[in-house]
């Protein structure tokens, strides 16, 4: 308030005219020079920490103008929260706060903002308290009323602003060491530009985004608190993604959205590492952390341990209860904040995030519950080929003597499975071997489950004589359903919703299926609740593994390749494929020249007196020879053109669509495939 005091008189002893008992000031205004002063307009911004940094970041223009709105409403302003950034944040006007709605955020400043001062290091212009800003505001009022310029002022901060004109203000930083008595800051330093109102500073104000939703998606990341080179969080990399969607919107959909016929997606993060470890574990793992090369064994307990956490069944439990937990937990809350939204709803993964995904749909029910049908199962056969029979089993156990007693009572492998060791005594079999027997098939009754022959008209007769295993619920835990593809026992959340779409960014499913032993996918099976699935990953990502040869494994055919956002493949792929295309072509006729060559050389002599035969066939040999690759590559291009044509089966799992979808790598990127490959797992 001194300060504030300080200003007022050197402002009344810079105009010694109007008498100290009148609204000098003001009356001014009014009387004078109103027309040439116009009030400031105010825009809202709030204080994110970036890089350690404190950053400025203005809201949109529909946000900014709500929450003005609601400050110029009166006195119980104080008390209102307003929705921002879609409704993901909510702003306490009294406290001058902003708070995440969906996840956990530290709380950022809000402040009206009107007056700017350009920062230390970089370009970005700083916004004055709101109180200051006020200060600024009248002093420049008077100066322009009054045209008179020059003012100096000083913040709280012992800061030294100075209004040359309305287009030169410069702010003073205090200098370093000012003595003990007080003495008034100099103006030294490099000076500072001042800015008047947000539309005197460079800075990017968007728009807003739509008020319809018209689908929700849930982001889950994979290993790790980052999910970028940058190092940044789930939170951020969501807002990225988000903001490319909005950007998308605006350049493929803009008339429809013009129009309201579109409205957007909104994205929200399902974060599971912080609730990991949260648990302890970190603790745990420091006291057995060798001391050297401390970063490194740092990054692999906070990063590549999180595999290993997934397959213990302690911490897979609270792994899949926090995905599932959180996913149902944020959908209850986005219908609250909309009631209005009837879209649907998809999920998303992230190399390990799409793992946790895969399971907790496949351990999904149906609306009906029907968790055993054949439909719904998923059916899978194990890496060991044919299925042994009984006797086979025997030998391998070397009780090949046991088998005429087995053939006797008619007990074959199933039978034999449910047989206790009370009946194999009563069957005349020794201590010994009943405990062999006993031990080795109990251990594949509940490795792979129940054998079930598969239907000869979805596989064919190779596949069918392959042994398959399908689902079956665990009697001692209803929301436990064991599909067989061994994944840990753990009991698996039911979500509250059904999603439409499933996608995996950078999956590694198809590799962890096949370590768990599975060897296919059946192409009826589909996840009960989920009708679409999408593998899409990067040509390079070293984590990422293909979905569609599980399901089809004796074709072999390329992953579909997902356009450019310009509608077109990258110029590098255009010119790779036309250059291979020319060099096949090329190779064809040289080919087909060199056969004729040789055949010409090594034909053997003819009588003069066919001499006259000779020529017609010769005649007739190069049209005949010429002919032939041309035949070749035509067989060669229809064949090409049928497989560009004809439809692939690749199952139910995506409703009869294909799953692997491949993205284009950038130009810079194919020049060296390893230099980018641990960027290519985190391009999502």
């Amino acid at each position: 308030m001194s300060s504030v005091q300080s200003q007022q008189e050197q402002l009344s002893q810079s105009d010694p005219s109007p008498s100290p008992n009148s609204c000098s000031s003001f009356e001014l205004i009014d009387m004078d020079a109103g027309s040439l002063y116009e009030p400031v307009s105010p825009h809202w911004f709030y204080c994110k920490i970036i890089d350690s940094k404190e950053t400025w970041i203005p809201f949109n223009s529909e946000d900014s103008q709500q929450l003005e709105e609601a400050y110029s409403s009166g006195k119980d302003c104080n008390g209102r929260i307003v929705p921002t950034d879609g409704g993901r944040y909510d702003v306490h006007l009294g406290e001058r706060m902003r708070y995440a709605v969906y996840w956990d955020e530290l709380a950022s400043e809000v402040r009206r903002c009107t007056w700017f001062y350009k920062g230390d290091k970089d370009n970005k212009y700083v916004p004055y308290s709101e109180s200051f800003s006020q200060v600024l505001e009248e002093t420049y009022m008077l100066a322009v009323t009054l045209d008179e310029w020059k003012k100096k002022l000083e913040s709280p901060n012992r800061e030294i602003i100075i209004l040359h004109n309305p287009k030169l203000m410069v702010h003073y930083q205090p200098v370093a060491g000012s003595d003990e008595w007080g003495s008034t800051p100099t103006e030294q330093g490099r000076p500072r530009t001042v800015k008047r109102g947000v539309e005197n500073i460079s800075v990017d104000i968007h728009c807003g985004e739509p008020l319809q939703i018209d689908h929700l998606v849930f982001v889950v990341h994979g290993i790790g608190p980052a999910c970028d080179l940058r190092f940044r969080s789930i939170v951020q990399c969501v807002n990225d993604f988000r903001s490319v969607s909005l950007n998308l919107l605006q350049t493929h959909f803009k008339k429809a959205q013009e129009n309201q016929q579109i409205g957007r997606v909104e994205f929200l993060p399902v974060n599971w590492h912080s609730p990991l470890h949260s648990t302890g574990v970190d603790i745990d793992l420091q006291r057995i952390t060798l001391p050297s090369i401390n970063r490194l064994r740092h990054f692999t307990n906070d990063t590549i341990l999180d595999v290993f956490f997934y397959n213990s069944p302690t911490y897979c439990q609270t792994i899949v209860d926090t995905v599932a937990s959180e996913m149902n937990r944020i959908y209850t809350l986005f219908l609250q904040r909309n009631p209005d939204f009837k879209g649907g709803v998809s999920i998303a993964g992230h190399s390990l995030g799409s793992l946790i995904l895969f399971d907790i749909l496949t351990n999904q029910k149906d609306s009906l519950g029907d968790i055993d049908s054949e439909k719904d199962s998923l059916s899978i056969v194990m890496d060991q080929g044919d299925t042994p029979s009984l006797e086979e089993d025997l030998k391998k156990l070397h009780l090949s003597e046991f088998f005429d007693i087995f053939k006797k009572e008619k007990v074959d492998k199933e039978a034999l499975a449910l047989c206790t060791d009370r009946d194999l005594q009563e069957m005349g079999i020794p201590l010994g071997p009943r405990k062999k027997i006993l031990n080795y098939f109990s251990t594949r009754k509940n490795s792979m489950g129940i054998n079930r022959p598969m239907p000869q008209s979805a596989s064919g007769p190779n596949i069918a004589k392959e042994s398959e295993f399908c689902s079956r619920s665990n009697t001692r835990n209803d929301d436990y359903l064991d599909v067989g593809i061994g994944q840990v026992s753990v009991k698996y959340p039911r979500l509250i919703y059904k999603p439409e779409i499933f996608f995996a960014f950078g999956s590694p499913i198809g590799m962890f299926l096949t370590v768990r032993g599975l060897k296919r996918i059946d192409p009826n099976y589909r996840f009960p609740t989920c009708k679409g699935f999408f593998n899409i990953y990067h040509p390079f990502d070293p984590v990422a593994y293909r979905i569609e040869p599980m399901v089809v494994p004796g074709v072999e055919f390329e992953p579909m390749l997902i356009p450019h956002h310009k509608g077109r493949k990258r110029m590098h792929l255009e010119l790779r494929e036309g250059l291979t295309r020319m060099s096949m072509d090329l190779k064809n006729n040289l080919l087909g020249s060199l056969r004729m060559a040789w055949k010409s050389f090594t034909r053997a002599p003819y009588p003069a007196l066919q001499a006259s035969e000779t020529a017609e066939e010769t005649e007739a040999e190069p049209e005949s020879t010429s002919e032939k690759p041309s035949d070749v590559n035509t067989e060669e291009t229809s064949v090409a053109v049928k497989e560009e044509v004809l439809p692939i089966n690749v199952g139910m799992l995506n409703g009869g669509q294909r799953i692997d979808y491949v993205l284009q790598e950038k130009p810079i990127e194919s020049f060296n495939e390893y230099l980018f490959a641990l960027q290519s797992h985190l391009c999502y």
